[in-house]
């Protein structure tokens, strides 16, 4: 296996646990406990603490976005250089979704960061839950960018239906369902 396809394997692992992660912090701002959806969970399921699961996938999702990012100039034929990822808009290919994948690494990073107990008190829970809410513009993003970059670096067209495409959209459209549903509990709360 080449370092480029590898990279991609890992990319498509951290978009399914990144999802995964934004989907149990969207439980998490929620009174979760209190649905009857929660009821019907298996009991073995609930006896997992969610929070600490959602930090877990967290560290595991920076850890592979991190591999990712950079196994990719090991590969000659990818023609990137480590100061393309800190200067995205000169990688030799598709700039500017790379810079999306660099915008979703930093977000994630800061939401990370933040969220450690000696700075989130610091900074105070009203600004920690603002800065917490890049989670939801990184989860667009890092779809986005899995979704339009071509995993061998070739510049090829999207092709929509491949497989490893085909699971970014699922978990794109996931995201944007879980993003509604999270807009809805939101506005019915402050109704009441």
């Amino acid at each position: 296996m080449e370092t480029i396809e590898l990279s991609g394997i890992l990319g498509l692992i951290a978009t399914v646990v990144l999802t995964l992660n934004i989907l149990m912090g969207i439980m998490l701002s929620t009174a979760y406990k209190k649905s009857s959806y929660w009821e019907k969970f298996p009991l073995f399921l609930k006896r997992f603490k969610i929070v600490d699961v959602h930090n877990y996938t967290a560290y595991i999702a920076l850890t592979l976005v991190l591999i990712h990012a950079l196994i990719i100039p090991l590969d000659p034929s990818s023609k990137f250089s480590y100061s393309h990822l800190l200067k995205p808009l000169e990688a030799p290919h598709q700039p500017i979704f790379v810079m999306l994948g660099v915008i979703s690494l930093v977000a994630l990073i800061v939401v990370i960061i933040t969220t450690q107990k000696i700075i989130k008190k610091a900074i105070g829970q009203k600004t920690w839950r603002w800065i917490h809410v890049i989670s939801y513009a990184t989860g667009l993003i890092f779809i986005i960018h899995g979704l339009v970059m071509d995993p061998l670096l070739k510049d090829r067209p999207i092709d929509f239906i491949d497989p490893e495409k085909l699971l970014v959209e699922a978990c794109g459209l996931i995201l944007l369902l879980a993003f509604w549903a999270r807009y809805q509990y939101k506005k019915k709360q402050r109704a009441v």
